[in-house]
């Protein structure tokens, strides 16, 4: 199961950061992953040491391949293969307290949107 190396998008999916392979290759082709900071191609090898930076929905993931694994294996032998290095993300900030409208009361008046976009701050 474990070879000297395996392709950058079969470790992806095997370690679980996407859920498909075919999503991995069009990650992969899209320029989200780079290893080593440069930008991968989908058969690209991989092997131990290598850092790998991922975006997924607009953040970066920083991954460091303990064993380069191609087959889909167990959550428990995937989290083993990666060191997730991953900063956590910034607190989010408190959103002012905006009211909810009642279920079937249509839409908004302009007035009422108008305190609703100055209660977000979008004055």
């Amino acid at each position: 199961m474990t070879d000297a190396s395996a392709r950058v998008d079969a470790w992806l999916w095997a370690v679980r950061v996407y859920k498909t392979r075919s999503l991995a290759t069009t990650a992969c082709r899209a320029g989200h992953v780079r290893v080593n900071g440069e930008r991968a191609k989908a058969a690209q090898k991989v092997k131990p040491g290598d850092e790998l930076r991922v975006r997924i929905s607009g953040f970066d993931r920083i991954l460091v391949v303990k064993s380069p694994i191609s087959k889909r294996v167990g959550a428990a032998m995937a989290a083993d293969a990666v060191d997730d290095r991953t900063p956590p993300p910034p607190p989010r900030e408190e959103m002012p307290f905006v009211p909810i409208r009642d279920r079937g009361a249509g839409r908004p008046t302009k007035r009422e949107r108008r305190e609703i976009d100055r209660l977000r701050g979008r004055d």
